[in-house]
């Protein structure tokens, strides 16, 4: 959850990894609709995602003999943290159950701008130039991918709404709710080692969620093959996205998450087309690139 300093130039193999890796979080969640599909719930796809990661990291971290000394700080932030992925990690996965993956992912791409107003509210920092511009564009385009007007549905906006509105608040829940740990994660626990952090949050998020599953009555597991292919191809895709992230990455040289890997929704996109037969207007296709776009132009500046 630690974002570049500076970007740099990318080598061929950094590119296409930071590219795999997009991939694989957005098959990660044309997955777990399919899970979601044949009776698996949000809770419970949470929890075998979150299990699996935190265990995939700690194998790492041992194998790896990575330092687990926490200062005070750390120890007062981590379950503060723990618990904001945990309510993002639900809210996200609620809003790909509800509506089509690409458009959620694209609600939680506004995520930069919850980072901004949240570090202004919480720390008082000034929000950089270059949000300010890029807000009303992300904005305008998040409002033509989602068919704000029901004009590309010929729902009309009252008809729209009714059918996107539960989605699209998760999904803006699961932006802002990131944004807040972002900043808390910069603020507070930025110099703890990102393979300790991601392995502490994974875990703390695996536990909340399995006691949502004890509230609910139990998992909801798959209810036939397809959607065990889906509970299984969510928590590998993930766990896989994670290893990569932190094995493969910092020996080419590319430090936290680069903004190319906002790509994501994209090849959510064309996933959930080939598997879920998921389509979306041509307008609200070229919305999805406006806020794509935009992403990338704040990732990619200096700071």
């Amino acid at each position: 959850m630690a974002g570049d300093a500076r970007p740099a130039a990318l080598s061929t193999a950094a590119f296409l990894t930071l590219l795999l890796i997009a991939l694989l979080m957005g098959a990660n969640h044309v997955s777990a609709r399919v899970a979601f599909n044949h009776g698996v719930d949000v809770a419970t796809a949470v929890v075998f995602r979150s299990a699996v990661t935190a265990l995939v990291v700690g194998a790492i971290i041992a194998w790896q003999g990575v330092p687990l000394r926490l200062q005070a700080k750390h120890r007062r932030a981590l379950p503060a943290i723990g618990v904001l992925i945990a309510i993002q990690s639900l809210c996200l996965y609620s809003a790909v159950a509800r509506l089509p993956v690409a458009l959620a992912l694209l609600a939680f791409n506004t995520y930069p701008l919850w980072t901004a107003l949240w570090a202004r509210v919480v720390y008082a920092h000034r929000p950089e130039r270059r949000v300010l511009i890029a807000m009303p564009v992300m904005l305008a385009g998040l409002a033509l991918a989602l068919d704000v007007f029901g004009a590309a549905s010929g729902l009309g906006a009252a008809g729209q709404w009714s059918r996107i509105g539960a989605g699209v608040a998760f999904a803006l829940g699961a932006a802002a709710t990131f944004g807040l740990a972002l900043v808390f994660t910069q603020h507070e626990a930025g110099d703890l080692d990102g393979r300790v952090r991601t392995a502490a949050t994974m875990g703390q998020v695996a536990l909340l969620a399995l006691a949502g599953v004890a509230v609910q009555g139990g998992f909801h597991l798959p209810a036939d093959a397809t959607g065990w292919v889906g509970l299984a191809g969510l928590t590998l895709l993930y766990g896989t996205g994670f290893t990569i992230m932190f094995t493969v990455l910092p020996r080419l040289g590319v430090v936290g998450n680069s903004a190319i890997m906002n790509v994501e929704p994209i090849f959510a996109l064309v996933l959930a087309w080939a598997i879920l037969d998921q389509a979306i207007a041509p307008s609200q296709v070229a919305g999805g690139l406006i806020v794509v776009g935009t992403v990338m132009w704040l990732g990619l500046r200096r700071r």
